[in-house]
């Protein structure tokens, strides 16, 4: 499923239309996005934690020449699923 037969479910659910829907997702998206980036997790109960971890610098190898290159730190999305997610899984 892509975000377009996302906001395809939510329209046929909610009864609104496919544009409706999609600005729904994109708002969402873009709400989720910011509060991760200014260090604020997202909780949502049952589902899942969105938060932004940290990713040390470290020295890769460049797989055609073999060379060492200094990989910089940088900040990562992280994705912890809720309780009631896992257990839809199983």
């Amino acid at each position: 499923m892509n975000k377009v037969d996302l906001a395809q479910q939510i329209a046929e659910a909610l009864g609104v239309s496919k544009s409706q829907a999609e600005q729904m997702v994109n708002v969402l998206l873009d709400t989720i996005m910011s509060a991760v980036k200014r260090d604020d997790s997202v909780v949502l109960t049952g589902f899942g934690t969105f938060s932004k971890g940290k990713r040390a610098a470290r020295t890769g190898r460049n797989p055609q020449t073999g060379a060492s290159i200094q990989i910089a730190a940088m900040s990562v999305p992280k994705f912890k699923a809720g309780k009631a997610f896992k257990d839809a899984l199983r």
